[in-house]
C-alpha cells in the first residue's frame, strides 16, 4: 500500500502531535513540582518530557521518510486531555493517560500500519507503547507516594541520595534538609524500585 494513501500515515501525524502535547505537559507539571519544593519530581518529569519529544521526533522521521519529496499538510483530529497541572491530581491523571496509550492506541495503530504493509512502523510503536506504560508506572507510583505523603518515608531501611551533593544515608526516613550541601529534602532521590510499582 502507498503510505500517502494509508490510514497508517494519519496514525503517525496523530501520535506525532500527541507525543508533542505529552512532552508540553510534562514540562508544565515540572514546573508545578519545583514550585512545591519537589526538585527530584520535577527532574522526573523533565525525563519524562525528553522521552516524549524523542518518540516525537522518531514519528517526524518516519513522517518525512514516507511522505516522498515536498511538504504535506496531514489534517489530523484528535482529542487532548487537559487537567490541573497541581501535582496531587495530574500525577495520577498522566498515568491513566500513558497507561491508556500503552495499551490501547499505539496496540490498535501497530495493527493498522502491520495490516497495512508497514512492519517497521508497526514495530515502532509497539516500542514506544512499551517505554509509555513505564512512564504509567513511575508516574502511578509517584502519585500513590505522594497522596500518601511517603515520598520520603518507608517501612525498612532505605538509602536515601542527595541529587544535588550526591550524599546517601540508610534510614526509613530521608533527612529535611541535606546534612551535607543543606538542600531541601525535595532533592532526595526516590529510589527505581520505588517507582517501579
Amino acid at each position: 500500500m502507498d503510505f500517502n494513501s494509508s490510514k497508517t500515515k494519519e496514525c503517525v501525524a496523530r501520535l506525532f502531535a500527541a507525543e508533542c502535547q505529552d512532552g508540553a505537559r510534562y514540562q508544565f507539571m515540572a514546573k508545578s513540582a519545583v514550585s512545591e519544593g519537589f526538585s527530584f519530581i520535577s527532574d522526573t518529569l523533565k525525563m519524562l518530557a525528553k522521552h516524549e519529544m524523542a518518540h516525537a521526533s522518531t514519528l517526524y522521521n518516519i513522517m518525512l521518510e514516507n511522505i516522498g519529496k515536498g511538504k504535506d499538510n496531514v489534517p489530523i483530529e484528535a482529542g487532548y486531555p487537559f487537567e490541573n497541572s497541581e501535582l496531587r491530581t495530574s500525577l495520577q491523571v498522566s498515568s491513566e493517560i500513558e497507561e491508556y496509550e500503552a495499551k490501547n492506541i499505539y496496540p490498535s495503530f501497530a495493527k493498522i500500519a502491520k495490516d497495512e504493509g508497514f512492519p517497521e512502523i508497526a514495530k515502532k510503536f509497539l516500542l514506544i507503547a512499551s517505554v509509555e506504560e513505564t512512564h504509567s508506572t513511575i508516574l502511578s507510583s509517584l502519585a500513590k507516594l505522594y497522596k500518601a505523603k511517603k515520598l520520603y518515608k518507608t517501612q525498612e531501611k532505605t538509602k536515601w541520595q542527595c541529587s544535588n551533593c550526591g550524599h546517601s544515608h540508610e534510614e526509613k526516613e530521608a533527612w529535611k534538609n541535606c546534612p551535607l550541601c543543606t538542600y531541601p529534602q525535595g532533592y532526595v532521590q526516590i529510589s527505581p524500585d520505588r517507582l517501579s510499582k
